[in-house]
């Protein structure tokens, strides 16, 4: 059954938006009161990872310079050229259109461009694309005001930057993150900057900046997202996109009607279990109607993502076919992997230094007939290719024979793909020890997957967590598709089961507000009985965290930031942990003796 799980400290004093900031008399010509603390560590931070003002600005511009460039260019292809004339296929040729005969061996590329006049007509005439136009440039106008507004905000971080914090512009990138929060925390000393709290911790600061976060990375633990799925032919699968968690955070946290009537509190009636099924109505009634929204918006949105990905990555795919091989940490791999309170660039540093053992470890694995059928298939196509080359080379009016450069694309495009399939030849299969590399990065591993690294089961649930690049631009390409079903027919069903989470695991803590319980790192609450002696944790199998999950997020922060204090039950944790890593380092052999009873450790010592 559901547990309330009381929070230990005292409740915040309400009131929290009046003021959170007090600026002494030295700061308040170029600084004013903030009433969102959450907002403004945020924004410190984000700061802080994108290198400061100049950066931020010129990201944000081309990002508006990129929309207006796609919108504009798409419209230019579909209004303004005259292909007949481009594809030779009408003897047309409008910059020489007072001669008799025109030269259809020379068709230049003004020529198949249509005059300015007669290009306007074309889009008058077409009403879908007036419509598309008017409500990108009403989106445009919405990111604008956006761009603009958010300038302005960071605007104001840059001076809090150099004038509170004492960290010039130029010298921002000499700065860690952890000297950044250092002098937030003694600044708190001496400003008061919470009137809440006398003293700010980094785990305070890591709460606000990532209260919604850390609740995904708890739902995402405990399974409660129906993001997986068991299809025909494909089985198991697992289906999380930017759309679908755009929409998660819309419904449940910042949108309107959301769980959150603001940005660090929990509306009151989601603290009461007598309101749970009331609440769970509206809240399933809310995700039919987002998901019916994105159903009506489904064909602008697939539009935009195939416009936005055929000009992001058509170009490299025709200079580097195999890029579509690569692999990528997915969405869904990002949550499952991240501890609770971990920064983005935190993870992505973890996830960066596991990036080539788990490369290593996913191309181990072959498949005997499919390597064989590779080597055909690239034998027959690179023969074709290197004929048509050397045929190019000792006359180039080849190239003008039709279609010659899309064979000659199109066969090293085979070759590419049929190369990704052959392994080379001088690997060694040892997938148990470059699983084993894979941990010791991304921390997170199933319990079943010990000693069965070499299972084709164990590599599919991997590639759920590392998948090619090639399915992370179908899933984002479907997901416009995707969504809106999901959220019609699968997650109403779990509207229930999500009041009852923010209910048991939402504590409401002195100068933070609410926050998800995972994220105070207490074991007691949320320990896992495999991890902890008997009598150290009194959580349920419901309360507890899969995985280990809240040990090993409280061995990362404290290993992160040395000068916090956990509480008591975790610092006792801690303490026993270390005092077992000291005993295991004590009884292990030798680097010396592990060498020498390998056979290349007794060839080297002979």
């Amino acid at each position: 059954e559901y547990q309330r799980v009381e929070d230990v400290e005292e409740d915040s004093p309400p009131g929290e938006e009046e003021l959170l900031l007090h600026v002494t008399e030295g700061l308040q010509d170029s600084w004013h009161h903030i009433k969102n603390l959450d907002n403004f560590f945020t924004k410190i931070s984000l700061f802080h990872q994108k290198n400061g003002f100049a950066c931020m600005m010129l990201s944000d511009v081309f990002d508006l310079v990129q929309f207006l460039f796609v919108v504009t260019f798409t419209t230019f292809l579909l209004c303004c050229v005259d292909y007949d004339v481009l594809f030779a296929n009408r003897p047309l040729n409008h910059s020489h259109a007072g001669t008799v005969t025109p030269d259809r061996g020379k068709v230049t590329l003004p020529d198949a461009i249509l005059p300015g006049p007669q290009c306007a007509q074309r889009i008058r005439a077409s009403g879908w694309i007036i419509f598309l136009l008017v409500m990108a440039a009403v989106f445009w106008l919405y990111r604008l005001v956006k761009v603009l507004c958010s300038l302005l905000g960071y605007w104001e971080i840059r001076s809090f930057y150099i004038k509170a914090l004492n960290i010039p512009s130029d010298g921002l990138c000499s700065h860690s993150w952890q000297e950044v929060q250092a002098r937030l925390i003694a600044l708190q000393r001496r400003q008061q900057m919470c009137v809440h709290k006398r003293d700010l911790t980094e785990l305070d600061i890591y709460h606000r900046i990532l209260r919604f976060k850390n609740y995904t990375v708890a739902m995402v633990n405990k399974s409660l997202l129906p993001v997986r799925f068991h299809l025909p032919l494909l089985g198991s699968v697992v289906f999380l996109t930017q759309g679908l968690k755009y929409n998660l955070e819309l419904l449940l946290f910042w949108g309107p009607g959301s769980l959150f009537q603001n940005a660090w509190s929990l509306r009151p009636q989601c603290k009461r279990a007598s309101a749970r099924r009331e609440l769970a109505q509206r809240l399933a009634r809310a995700m039919v109607l987002l998901g019916l929204a994105n159903l009506l918006l489904c064909p602008f949105v697939l539009v935009w993502q195939l416009l936005y990905a055929f000009f992001s990555y058509a170009e490299g795919i025709k200079r580097e076919p195999g890029s579509l091989g690569a692999r990528r940490w997915s969405l869904y791999g990002r949550h499952y992997l991240r501890h609770f309170n971990e920064l983005n660039h935190e993870l992505r540093a973890r996830l960066s230094r596991g990036y080539k053992p788990a490369t290593k470890y996913m191309n181990s694995f072959t498949s005997p007939l499919l390597t064989v059928l590779a080597k055909n298939v690239g034998f027959f196509a690179g023969s074709i290719l290197a004929v048509l080359i050397v045929l190019t080379v000792y006359d180039e009016d080849v190239l003008t024979v039709q279609h010659i450069l899309t064979a000659i694309t199109l066969l090293g495009l085979v070759v590419t793909v049929a190369r990704s399939f052959i392994p080379d030849e001088h690997t060694v299969w040892c997938p148990e020890q470059l699983l084993q590399r894979v941990l010791a990065h991304v921390h997170y591993m199933p319990d079943h997957w010990q000693g069965n690294a070499s299972r084709a089961e164990t590599r599919s649930e991997m590639a759920q967590l590392f998948q090619y690049k090639a399915v992370f631009i179908l899933e984002e390409l479907l997901s416009p598709i995707v969504t809106p079903l999901i959220l019609i027919f699968l997650l109403p069903s779990r509207a229930l089961d999500i009041i009852d989470f923010f209910r048991n695991f939402t504590v409401e803590v002195v100068g933070v507000g609410d926050i998800c319980s995972f994220a105070q790192l207490d074991v007691r609450s949320h320990g896992n009985p495999q991890w902890l002696s008997a009598g150290h944790t009194e959580a349920s199998a419901y309360q507890q965290a899969e995985d280990g999950k809240t040990e090993l997020s409280l061995m990362h922060f404290a290993i992160t930031h040395p000068r916090w204090q956990p509480p008591a039950p975790s610092q006792r944790f801690l303490g026993h942990l270390k005092e077992q890593v000291q005993r295991d380092a004590a009884a292990a052999p030798t680097a010396r003796h592990i060498l020498a009873e390998g056979p290349l450790g007794t060839s080297l010592l002979s």
